[in-house]
């Protein structure tokens, strides 16, 4: 049923609203490990590969090979990682509208251990630098989606960035605030939930926000716990089971498409791409779930973060199923 879904609905993929994708573009150093490190011990890595990532940056490269056009805002510096990330950006036909910065993009290695569970050690660069010259030079048209991480939004420059946002005009958020969610303080999470973002949350994030709104967990309590609470739309992506989703004019789950893991690097940000691109195409919250989901089971049977699908991969993905 879903795989019929699909394939009715990806014909109709095509930019109806703007799309605009603000947050970082940084360098992923991927290896597997065979256990987390501890304290004081010395372990041997296999690398996989160098990827250029960050979360905003998959998110671009997703809308892209899917046919979605948008304006990215991903800081580029000067330096080396700079330098690689804007020759990758270029292959894609992506560019940023704030380049040049003074200083150099970070960097993340990434422990993939055996079952296909990733662990992130993050170093900030320019990309967590935002300032209001940079803020100025972007135009958002009325009716957009605007794409934030919570990565800046809990970093220093998350208050400008928050500000930012709330002089906006006629736009929606679509907010995936990933691990740092329990990280933003109360009145900033305050203003960030004023202004009606769509949440999209995993099963490990929607644990931290119900601790610390105490809402229930169990999905559908927590979803109309979340909309009392907010009345803003939230997903909570639990998965092999599906992601269930909360609206005030509908709510569900969709189940997840079958797909063996290989591993989970930029799962969760390929599923925010498939939706960012059925939201922009005027799709319905449950349809935009749906090309969420099978884009990010496409990404987890697929070795390392770049590995995004094209709307073609998709169709011949669920050509027999």
């Amino acid at each position: 049923m879903n795989t019929t879904r699909l394939r009715a609905l990806l014909p109709d993929l095509a930019r109806r609203q703007p799309v605009t994708v603000v947050g970082a573009a940084v360098i992923d150093v991927i290896a597997d490990a065979y256990a987390l490190p501890w304290r004081g011990c010395d372990i041997e890595l296999k690398q996989q590969g160098v990827n250029v990532g960050g979360c905003a940056l998959n998110i671009a490269v997703a809308l892209k090979r899917l046919g979605i056009e948008a304006s990215n805002a991903l800081p580029l510096g000067q330096g080396v990682w700079s330098d690689i990330i804007r020759h990758r950006m270029a292959k894609e036909g992506l560019h940023s509208l704030i380049d040049n910065a003074e200083g150099d993009n970070g960097w993340c290695l990434a422990l993939v251990e055996p079952d296909g569970e990733r662990t992130f050690m993050s170093f900030s660069g320019v990309e967590n630098q935002w300032n209001a010259d940079w803020l100025a030079q972007l135009t958002i048209p009325p009716d957009s989606w605007i794409y934030f991480s919570g990565y800046q939004l809990a970093s220093p420059c998350g208050e400008l960035l928050v500000s930012w946002l709330e002089g906006l005009e006629r736009v929606t958020p679509f907010i995936d605030f990933g691990p740092r969610i329990g990280d933003i303080p109360d009145p900033l999470m305050t203003r960030i939930m004023a202004c009606h973002p769509l949440v999209s949350l995993n099963r490990q994030e929607a644990d931290i926000a119900a601790e610390r709104f105490g809402f229930s967990h169990e999905p559908n309590a927590f979803g109309a716990a979340w909309l009392a609470a907010f009345a803003s739309p939230v997903i909570v992506r639990h998965d092999k089971d599906g992601a269930w989703y909360f609206s005030q004019q509908s709510s569900g789950c969709v189940p997840a498409f079958a797909t063996t893991v290989v591993d989970t690097i930029g799962a969760g940000d390929s599923h925010a791409g498939g939706m960012l691109a059925g939201l922009a195409s005027g799709w319905a919250l449950a349809d935009a779930v749906l090309l969420g989901n099978a884009v990010a089971s496409w990404v987890v049977g697929h070795r390392g973060g770049d590995c995004a699908p094209t709307r073609e991969a998709l169709l011949l993905a669920h050509k027999n199923v």
